[in-house]
């Protein structure tokens, strides 16, 4: 439960940081990290169309650069977009200035005011500096579909056994999770709307 949901610590070590949404209302925010990617980013959309769900996609800038046409698919699908830096940088080995830097260059392709850090870290300078600028969504439940360990039944139950009013839940748009996905994502949203919850997107 320390992976899946993340500790009291944690939490507070970046507390305006927006880890759960409104614990009142019966609602869920999904998220894909890491994309967007021909591989991946297109099944996505395709599920998340024929649900009728919106998400969120916290993208890295350089797959941008690489695949434009599959970000302005996200776009013109009404998705939400997100800011994971340019080149999925790890915030602990950059200085506050290289990372904001890389956040900033992915920006000038993402246009947006939400920021998740890689790894779910970021140097508490590198919190502050980058909270002036954007609003930095963490999650309340990672799903681990990009473990080597974890499979696509293991996905769908931690959905099913962590998710509760205000989730956050953090899909992968990537290669280690693609697989996993074909069967675990779908499910997913089949049981959330089994069980009344409504699929939003951030203000």
């Amino acid at each position: 439960m320390i992976i899946e949901q993340p500790a009291l610590w944690l939490r507070w070590l970046y507390p305006r940081a927006t880890w759960r949404m409104d614990k009142h209302v019966k609602a869920v925010y999904l998220t894909f990290d890491d994309g967007p990617i021909p591989e991946a980013t297109p099944f996505i959309l395709k599920t998340l169309a024929e649900h009728g769900v919106k998400a969120t996609f916290f993208m890295v800038g350089d797959n941008v650069r690489k695949y434009p046409d599959i970000y302005n698919k996200v776009v013109a699908a009404g998705h939400r977009i997100g800011n994971h830096t340019f080149n999925h940088i790890g915030g602990f080995r950059h200085t506050i200035k290289t990372y904001s830097d890389n956040a900033q260059k992915a920006n000038e392709l993402l246009h947006t005011d939400l920021f998740r850090p890689p790894h779910g870290w970021m140097r508490l300078d590198q919190y502050f500096w980058l909270g002036r600028s954007y609003r930095i969504v963490m999650w309340d439940l990672v799903t681990r579909d990009y473990s080597k360990w974890m499979t696509a039944e293991d996905v769908l139950n931690n959905v099913k056994r962590y998710t509760r009013n205000g989730s956050i839940i953090t899909f992968h748009d990537s290669l280690k999770s693609i697989d996993k996905l074909h069967y675990a994502l779908p499910e997913a949203i089949k049981w959330l709307k089994a069980e009344g919850y409504e699929f939003k997107v951030f203000d």
